[in-house]
């Protein structure tokens, strides 16, 4: 009796240590032991590109392994958004995308192969911008007030560039029209360079532009910001009002980069990669790298940037229907 106790007892003991050793182990705990790849899509360039590359940048650094960011242009960010969600769920394909794909592309598209609840993760947001609402420096436009005034005795007769229909720049200024009861002319150009060239030069006399685009107008005086488009000012200048203290109510966004991962990559990856992330945005050198183009570091934890995104397809997606905007 005593030796099958004791054998019964070794027993319990070996299962006992096993269990422990298996909850030990995560899947975490090995990640990462290969090069990530960080899929952008988008050319070289931009927002989108330069979170990318600071934040895989760092990533090697703290773990010895390279990053990878791969530029997947096209399709209105379709194929860099698909080629993330087809790869394996393990951590080692990320997506860094931004606004359009999330807010816009399901506000204007009635079929987006993609749906962020059923395909992706969001890791957290990188960085953010305001947009800024802009007039012709030589303009007597002082302030926003003026311009809706100027717009509502004219009627479809105030000119406002974006870069193209369908852009966030062109869904907040219909928000504005829808919420205000004013009717801006928009001017669609092909890309954000060429809009604000345009309002700078007098081509047409306003402009929503993002502030990184807009600054090299803005420090020169060919154009002169009436308000910014985010919930709080710009640090840039804080005499920079926001659309909603301009009289203009529940107008709010901005152009945001995020780190998204495939829908089910195993949450302690999503957590380590998460955690390593909130504290490269809180270094110095990156908070400048960012602020250089009027933008600031995010940090959000996962499940609150996907409410965010949530937050903001919705309310585009009402503009989209209500002001029948099609893509081009």
């Amino acid at each position: 009796m005593r030796m099958a106790l004791g054998a019964l007892s070794a027993a319990l003991i070996t299962c006992s240590l096993a269990t422990s050793g298996a909850q030990a182990q995560s899947p975490a705990d090995g990640y990462p032991n290969k090069p990530i790849r960080i899929v952008v899509p988008f050319a070289p360039g931009g927002i989108v590109d330069t979170s990318a590359r600071v934040i895989g940048n760092e990533l090697s650094k703290r773990w010895g392994q390279q990053v990878v960011v791969e530029n997947r242009p096209g399709g209105n960010g379709f194929i860099g958004v698909m080629a993330t969600v087809k790869a394996p769920a393990d951590g080692y394909t990320l997506l860094m995308a931004h606004t359009g794909e999330f807010g816009v592309n399901p506000a204007i598209f009635p079929d987006v192969p993609y749906d962020l609840d059923r395909d992706l993760v969001p890791i957290t947001m990188i960085t953010e911008a305001p947009m800024v609402v802009v007039v012709n420096g030589t303009l007597p436009i002082k302030t926003m007030q003026e311009l809706l005034a100027t717009a509502k005795a004219k009627p479809g007769a105030v000119g406002v560039s974006t870069p193209g229909t369908g852009s966030i720049n062109h869904l907040v200024l219909e928000w504005m029209n829808l919420n205000t009861g004013v009717k801006f002319l928009h001017v669609p150009y092909r890309g954000g360079a060429p809009a604000i060239t345009a309002t700078a030069g007098g081509e047409v006399p306003a402009g929503k532009a993002a502030l990184g685009s807009a600054m090299p107008h803005i420090k020169s005086g060919r154009v002169r910001v009436l308000a910014v488009t985010t919930a709080e000012r710009s640090f840039v200048d804080k005499s920079w009002p926001t659309l909603i203290e301009s009289g203009i109510p529940d107008v709010r966004s901005s152009i945001w980069a995020g780190l998204f991962a495939p829908k089910s990559v195993p949450q302690p990856i999503i957590e380590k990669l998460y955690g390593e992330i909130a504290k490269i945005l809180q270094m110095p050198e990156v908070k400048e790298r960012f602020a250089a183009g009027g933008g600031t570091p995010g940090g959000m934890r996962p499940e609150a940037f996907a409410a965010a995104i949530r937050q903001e397809a919705a309310s585009l997606k009402k503009v989209a229907v209500a002001a029948n905007v099609k893509p081009e």
